[in-house]
């Protein structure tokens, strides 16, 4: 994403007249149940997103985060930052998780109810039929229950085409156990290192949406999705 990224973080880049994260939390707002939003940053865009926290305008309080980092070195990663707002923010709730740089068709309100009535733990799914993009994501194998049999993070040979995108909600009883996760050495940095751990542990339900999902991880990607949102977005 760079040069673009030099100065601005990823979710604060301009879709169509309005930031990533923006049409990510215009979804929350549709979403019930909602009660509080933290963005959890890095230190070097910490202050653009307090500028930016304080210019938006939402039902909810907008929490920004800094996990002191200040390079790949000694960043995080993002399972440890998910604990880190657990910590800082003494949450005793269910989680939504979203990572700031995707965009989707599907209503966050349709996976918090889906989550209601399965009462555990859930993550999001697609159907991907590239096994190339298959092999750079998460694979789930799932019942006719949609509950989660396997989970398998980049896997080499992908045994489903069922994609896994970075959006979970987790309940009040399991966010002890990032503490955990984090204390027994494990990847603490793509989320979804998370979920075949947790699987061991305790029932994963997956919420199966139809429609589009960007991952914005590059600059090819970005304009692709400037021009869905809108042909004069990006000119050229």
């Amino acid at each position: 994403m760079y040069p673009l990224t030099l100065h601005t973080p990823k979710p604060l880049l301009d879709i169509a007249g309005r930031s990533i994260i923006d049409r990510l939390l215009d979804k929350l707002e549709r979403t019930p149940g909602i009660d509080e939003c933290i963005v959890v940053s890095n230190d070097k865009f910490f202050d653009r997103f307090l500028a930016w926290s304080q210019k938006a305008v939402y039902s909810w309080p907008l929490v920004i985060l800094n996990d002191g980092s200040t390079d790949n070195e000694n960043r995080l990663g993002a399972v440890a930052d998910i604990r880190f707002a657990i910590w800082e923010r003494h949450i005793s709730d269910d989680l939504l998780v979203l990572a700031g740089d995707n965009l989707f068709d599907f209503e966050l309100a349709g996976f918090t109810e889906f989550f209601h009535a399965k009462n555990c733990d859930c993550i999001t799914t697609h159907k991907l039929e590239d096994t190339e993009q298959l092999r750079r994501t998460g694979v789930i194998e799932a019942d006719k229950d949609w509950n989660v049999i396997s989970f398998e993070e980049k896997p080499a040979r992908p045994r489903s085409s069922l994609a896994v995108p970075p959006f979970y909600v987790y309940k009040k009883e399991t966010l002890p156990l990032f503490e955990d996760y984090i204390e027994e050495g494990k990847n603490p940095d793509a989320p979804g290192n998370f979920i075949p751990w947790l699987l061991g542990r305790k029932p994963v339900a997956a919420y199966f949406f139809e429609g589009r999902r960007y991952d914005i991880g590059c600059l090819e990607t970005y304009k692709t999705v400037c021009g869905i949102f809108d042909k004069e977005a990006f000119p050229g």
